[in-house]
């Protein structure tokens, strides 16, 4: 495929989203270790509007963005073992460069697909559903009869947070932006609703508790939300701050933790907890698995071709988006 020419999005320099241009170029050959793939879908994540605008910094530039895909193998490099061409996977949370409709990538990155989930499915959940899998069942390990705080529970993290909380037997409250996602949200399994633009949300999750607070909240918010978050949480809770979609989060003096209440803070990320190659194929079998029990359900709100990339990362920004998105090359 020396010759052949592949589409792919390019950041020359970060900012807006005029940054994102689609661009032709030579279909890159494995390397050693490396695997590539022909996608059938790509996942579209709100860390991708991150790289974008340099909020978080890309390896080098210019950089193609997106870190989640699902497709096929069409070469593999030397050395790699465990894959065929032909075989159908998915990866999340690899390098950067999934905007494109053929890339390379790390082999042991890749995630052989089962039967019975879709491409389309693999890209729209497997980021989202690692994540929500590491954070529940490794971050803090939810047990049934636990009430536990989801801000944006109606978004794709937080729509299965919601989900794969109730089934862990976990009274689940989300807080959310509007009715609409309020509905949402409680068809993904939150028990409680919180409008957090009319309400208070720690007043309302102590009312909720009895004034217990909760032993863990899940905040992908951020610079909104933090002071909050940690208000809601009962003595040595545990605030996981995995997100910040509405700016960074200033810096803390941590004696506001032992303040109030001993509490426990930890910003993880989804490379560290899928580092080694078995973790990452036990999340992803997790993941498989609570879906194919129905305990974890996807719902692709929107899909858009790879050249329409610029309105989804506008849709992305604005909040107009519902559950998951995906980009199709």
């Amino acid at each position: 495929m020396s010759n052949a020419q592949r589409q792919v999005v390019l950041v020359r320099e970060t900012g807006g989203v005029e940054a994102l241009e689609l661009v032709s170029e030579a279909v890159p050959e494995p390397g050693p270790g490396e695997a590539q793939v022909k996608h059938t879908a790509i996942g579209l994540n709100f860390i991708d509007t991150y790289f974008r605008t340099g909020l978080y910094k890309a390896p080098s530039l210019p950089f193609t963005p997106g870190a989640e895909g699902a497709g096929i193998v069409t070469a593999l490099g030397a050395g790699v073992t465990g894959l065929e061409v032909g075989d159908r996977v998915a990866y999340a949370g690899a390098s950067l460069g999934a905007y494109s409709d053929v890339r390379v990538v790390a082999a042991d990155r890749l995630v052989p697909l089962p039967d019975d989930v879709s491409d389309d499915a693999a890209a729209a959940i497997l980021l989202k559903g690692l994540t929500a899998e590491y954070l529940l069942r490794r971050t803090y390990r939810v047990r049934g009869g636990e009430t536990i705080l989801v801000h944006a529970g109606a978004g794709g993290v937080g729509s299965l947070l919601c989900q794969w909380g109730k089934h862990l037997g976990a009274r689940v409250i989300a807080t959310v932006g509007s009715e609409a996602k309020a509905r949402l949200a409680r068809q993904y399994g939150a028990s409680e609703i919180i409008l957090y633009r009319k309400e208070s949300v720690p007043q309302r999750v102590r009312d909720l508790t009895d004034g217990a607070g909760v032993p863990v909240v899940y905040d992908s918010v951020g610079q909104d939300t933090f002071m909050d978050s940690l208000d809601c949480l009962s003595p040595r809770g545990m605030m996981v701050s995995f997100g910040q979609s509405s700016g960074k989060v200033p810096p803390l003096d941590i004696g506001v933790l032992s303040q109030k209440g001993s509490l426990f803070l930890t910003r993880p990320t989804l490379a560290t907890y899928t580092r080694d190659r078995a973790e990452l194929l036990e999340s992803s079998q997790a993941l498989f698995a609570a879906m194919r029990d129905g305990a974890v359900r996807h719902h692709i709100g929107q899909r858009y071709r790879l050249s329409e990339v610029r309105q989804a990362h506008r849709d992305l920004e604005a909040r107009k988006t519902f559950g998951s998105s995906i980009l199709i090359p």
